[in-house]
């Protein structure tokens, strides 16, 4: 019998997200240089205390996040709830498998950051040359992780999609990424670790599964 924990499936609405996440990424590159100096800009004339939340959620916002997903597997784990814990497992590994993709076209698109590129003073330090930029790695892990804890638990989406978020624009207001690098990373992050998830509900509820062919298309709604 499929664990009733598995009606959290990635459908539609992910599908949605993840393709207007990658079109606005997409619209936001002719226009990247302008929009990145107004919100670098925006964010070094800011004052210290917010110049600071900026560092954090850039520099270590994604803890939050692993801290959230981990707790979660862990209580799921507790409550043996083995199908949600096939879903937690699979959604980890979508977001490891993002994570390998983004450092993977990092490479192949190799576009320089923004913060050696454009002539503009920005809150956090340039990475070195040939730490490329388009796609964000930390974009796409914090989404990945976020996609991760809300496939498996949807009420917790109030915390953290807005700190996946965070970190998003940190990135740029920290000027070390373009608004359409954490756009493309973001789509990147949800896609993948939504596939992840879907594969592995997919073979649950399949003929392995021994269930009925309804049951079996309920993740494609």
């Amino acid at each position: 019998m499929i664990d009733t924990q598995l009606e959290a499936r990635p459908g539609r609405r992910t599908v949605v997200l993840t393709a207007g996440l990658g079109a606005v990424g997409a619209a936001a590159v002719p226009v990247r240089e302008p929009v990145y100096r107004d919100i670098a800009g925006t964010a070094l004339d800011a004052p210290p205390w917010l110049r600071d939340v900026v560092e954090l959620a850039a520099g270590r916002g994604l803890l939050a996040l692993v801290a959230a997903a981990l707790a979660i597997a862990a209580v799921v784990a507790v409550r043996r709830e083995w199908g949600r814990f096939a879903l937690t497992v699979a959604a980890g590994v979508g977001a490891v498998l993002a994570y390998g993709a983004s450092e993977l076209l990092k490479v192949v698109v190799a576009e320089e950051r923004p913060c050696r590129a454009v002539a503009v003073e920005t809150v956090l330090g340039c990475p070195s040359p040939g730490d490329w930029s388009w796609p964000s790695n930390h974009a796409t892990i914090a989404a990945a992780l976020a996609t991760a804890c809300v496939l498996v638990v949807p009420p917790v989406w109030p915390l953290v999609v807005p700190v996946a978020a965070a970190i998003a624009l940190a990135r740029v207001a920290g000027g070390v990424h373009y608004l359409h690098d954490v756009l493309a990373g973001a789509a990147l992050g949800v896609g993948v670790t939504a596939l992840a998830a879907a594969a592995v509900t997919w073979v649950r509820a399949g003929p392995l599964g021994g269930t009925r062919r309804g049951q079996n298309d309920q993740w494609l709604r």
